[in-house]
């Protein structure tokens, strides 16, 4: 996956949709605690990349119109950490929230490299349990502002340096070698703000980020995405 270009700093600052156009999670998703993440943060953008084909795997793995489910205890720190971000000009963009377990049986099939790919288990945690996201940071640009590459919803990504789940050392979350400086500072920025809102990231990829007790082990939640 390439890295992207140096992306130029923000120059106004994103508009906040005020819009019900984010209805709340279904039943089942409901009844486990999950809360979709347009109900949480407004201006948040959602791509999945496991609902397309631009992912490691080269397929879709969620279904069509699935969403960006996390768990209820994560919502006040993405809240607090987007609305920083948002007064820094920036919004935030969700590549992946709660995964269900078949999914990630899935991919430990194809990359079976605990590094690079949690091993599924009996117990839910981190993406499965709904308490992990994998983000990045956008902001307003149009035209020869943002190349077509780093265009997303009318945004422009930021550069951090490498693309989402690539598999290598300068993916880790603060590494220096081989990392622009312009991109470890972006990266850096988006753990700040994420610290602020007691999220923190998984030191072995720049875009993962873990809410509280992440880690416990707890029963599969087996919620639909959509």
């Amino acid at each position: 996956m390439s890295r992207l270009a140096t992306s130029r700093p923000p120059t106004s600052r994103p508009s906040v949709s005020r819009s019900a156009s984010a209805p709340p999670a279904g039943v089942t998703a409901r009844a486990v605690g999950l809360v979709d993440i347009r109900t949480v943060v407004p201006d948040a953008i959602v791509e999945l990349r496991y609902a397309t084909s631009n992912n490691f795997v080269g397929v879709p793995m969620y279904p069509a119109g699935a969403r960006c489910l996390v768990h209820e205890s994560m919502a006040p720190g993405l809240k607090v950490a987007a609305d920083r971000l948002r007064r820094e000009g920036f919004v935030v963009v969700f590549w992946d929230c709660y995964r269900p377990h078949a999914v990630q049986v899935r991919m430990f099939d194809i990359v079976s490299d605990p590094q690079w790919v949690a091993r599924p288990g009996p117990y839910a945690t981190s993406h499965v349990a709904g308490r992990s996201v994998d983000i990045t940071l956008a902001y307003a640009a149009t035209g020869r502002q943002c190349p077509a590459a780093q265009r997303v919803q009318r945004r422009c990504l930021l550069d951090m340096g490498t693309d989402f789940d690539h598999f290598s050392s300068i993916a880790r979350a603060f590494a220096t070698d081989g990392v622009s400086q312009q991109a470890q500072a972006n990266r850096a920025r988006l753990r700040s703000a994420m610290n602020s809102g007691g999220i923190t990231v998984y030191s072995g990829e720049w875009w993962h980020f873990n809410g509280p007790n992440s880690g416990v082990r707890r029963p599969h939640l087996n919620a639909p995405l959509t």
